[in-house]
């Protein structure tokens, strides 16, 4: 029971750590992706997004919140899973915490699992509690910082979410990130706090002095062997993605750099993609058809992973090549989808109705009239007022 008190000081009477430190920090806001969220049971909501980017601090103010609203603290529970082995003492939590809401009489909880995906098989103690109709009143939340697709048991969630919902948290977007300084959008402004977000990207911990460039590697590291991969080369696969950007590349000129299988290639890939670190930006051709087949590009998501990898693969990425991938990063979380062309002439992002491409140089050769060619400058206005 000890250990189920400590994390939820509220039972009595006492405030948690993180609202105090809450308070106390200089960048600080109510993240939007709460109200995502439901809070009607059943549902099974997941929180993905990389680490320190403020799914715990997100989930604790949300806490916060539900205490106002409930009989008793006890129908709040939160438990941070990086101190659980396997599925087995998960379920062991889970049972201690359903046998107090008995005792209190508590007819619908709020549960809170943070960190999940560390915890190998974490599912099958889900599972196994859903499909005995041990949580068919509850709202349960599930945080990770590994994509929970990876693994595949994801899928196996289908019909057992309820009303629940999936949220991709990411760092903060170019237009929320310059509300943190102006409320107005004014053009000089903008061009000026784009110049921080490129140093800073949107991780309110780093603005916030809480968090390190090297700690993202370190948490990159950690998380690969996790799965039993191997840094070495996960590294040398990502200083090739970056020696071939923004150009479009494919496994097998990867696999070719770094002396691997297309095969290891894609894997890599598709963990950086599942650690919320890679977007791939599919072709898209002039007949309206992804061809997955064809050459790719590989963008990082954020300003300050760019740095994270930039430092862990002794690599300089171009400030031009920053501007296309928060371009094409943008859009994709507006639009969900981005793809890119190339013809005569390049497309670097079809998201929807939308095609632009940006140009920090001079530009050449002729666009069609349906496609947005943004220069350096214009892109602040353009990120912001994308919503």
């Amino acid at each position: 029971m000890h250990m189920l008190e400590v994390q939820n000081p509220w039972w009595i009477g006492e405030p948690d750590r993180d609202w105090e430190l809450f308070e106390k920090l200089t960048y600080r806001i109510r993240p939007k992706w709460l109200d995502g969220l439901s809070l009607e049971p059943f549902s099974l909501n997941f929180v993905v997004g990389p680490r320190r980017v403020g799914k715990t601090l997100g989930i604790k103010l949300l806490i916060k919140e539900l205490l106002k609203k409930v009989h008793t603290p006890y129908a709040v529970f939160y438990f941070s899973c990086d101190v659980l082995e396997d599925y087995k003492e998960l379920l062991e939590v889970l049972n201690e915490y359903l046998r107090l809401k008995r005792r209190k009489s508590v007819k619908t909880a709020f549960i809170f699992l943070d960190e999940v995906s560390l915890v190998d098989d974490w599912w099958r103690a889900l599972k196994f509690l859903i499909d005995r109709g041990k949580l068919s009143k509850d709202v349960v939340t599930v945080t990770g910082s590994i994509s929970l697709t990876v693994g595949r048991h994801f899928e196996t969630f289908g019909g057992r979410k309820g009303n629940g919902k999936t949220i991709e948290v990411m760092p903060l977007s170019f237009h929320d990130y310059y509300n943190l300084f102006y409320d107005e959008f004014f053009p000089s402004k903008g061009e000026e706090v784009f110049e921080n977000y490129i140093e800073t990207g949107g991780y309110l911990a780093y603005l916030n002095g809480t968090l390190k460039v090297e700690e993202l590697v370190g948490f990159l590291k950690a998380d690969l062997k996790a799965l039993d991969r191997s840094t070495d080369l996960a590294r040398d696969v990502m200083g090739a993605i970056l020696d071939k950007a923004p150009s479009p590349t494919s496994f097998n000129a990867i696999a070719k750099a770094v002396g691997i299988s297309p095969h290891t290639a894609r894997d890599y890939v598709e963990l950086f993609e599942a650690f919320h670190v890679l977007l791939q930006v599919l072709y898209l051709g002039g007949d309206g058809k992804v061809y997955p087949r064809k050459e790719r590009k590989l963008i990082l998501r954020d300003p300050l992973i760019v740095r994270a990898m930039e430092l862990w693969t002794r690599r300089r990425i171009d400030k031009a090549v920053l501007y296309e991938w928060l371009v094409q990063e943008h859009l994709y979380r507006k639009l969900g989808e981005v793809y890119y062309y190339r013809n005569s002439y390049e497309v670097d992002a079809i998201a929807g109705t939308l095609k632009v491409e940006v140009k920090s140089r001079e530009r050449r050769g002729r666009y069609p009239r349906d496609v947005r060619v943004l220069k350096g400058p214009e892109v602040p206005g353009f990120l912001y007022h994308l919503r």
